[in-house]
């Protein structure tokens, strides 16, 4: 498969990196053709521009500026986001990468009476989201009920690519990790990612 891994962590030597790096090297391992897309690292604007924001509702949609983001994003019939979840959200980059590349006419389509939109992303079938948390499990499962989960599998993937299989890695408590814990949530990812074809 043609797989985007899409990393979202200002710190090159971060635990982030580290995950997104062992599902880059598991994917080419198994054959897949890989594309990263280190938002940090190239300094991705996350907010809308004035045009793209006028064009929301006006076809086309002004993407000149991120042309390559979205070329990536089509051409991917499988993607990895690896990002930390902060205040049980997505960094802003990252959000701000779902905002301006998953736009009308890339990922999908308004509908004239602005009701449901219609699906763009038909050739997008599996999605791994690899995620660091400072909380521990049962504040994020229990308390917040999978905030960042929820909105990728009904929001995101739901409305934009309804066929993508989801799956999801969080890895609790994370600021305090011993060296033998990221080597066993690297060999998940690993286990996960192998079973892609």
């Amino acid at each position: 498969m043609k797989c985007l891994v899409v990393v979202a962590h200002p710190v090159p030597e971060s635990l982030c990196h580290t995950l997104a790096r062992a599902a880059a090297d598991t994917l080419r391992s198994g054959g897949h053709e890989v594309e990263i897309e280190d938002l940090c690292r190239t300094s991705f604007p996350p907010s809308l521009t004035f045009s793209e924001r006028q064009s929301y509702y006006v076809h086309p949609f002004d993407a000149s500026a991120i042309q390559p983001q979205v070329e990536r994003l089509l051409a991917a019939e499988a993607l990895v986001l690896a990002f930390p979840t902060w205040w049980f959200g997505f960094p802003a980059v990252l959000k701000g990468w779902f905002d301006r590349v998953w736009a009308p006419g890339i990922a999908y389509d308004h509908a004239s009476d602005l009701g449901p939109i219609t699906p763009r992303l038909h050739n997008l079938r599996r999605t791994l989201a690899i995620t660091s948390l400072g909380s521990p499990w049962w504040v994020d499962r229990l308390v917040l009920r999978r905030p960042v989960r929820r909105v990728l599998k009904t929001a995101i993937l739901g409305a934009c690519a309804p066929a993508c299989r989801l799956e999801m890695l969080s890895l609790y408590e994370a600021e305090d990790l011993a060296a033998r814990q990221v080597d066993a949530f690297c060999s998940r990812v690993r286990a996960t990612l192998a079973k892609w074809s």
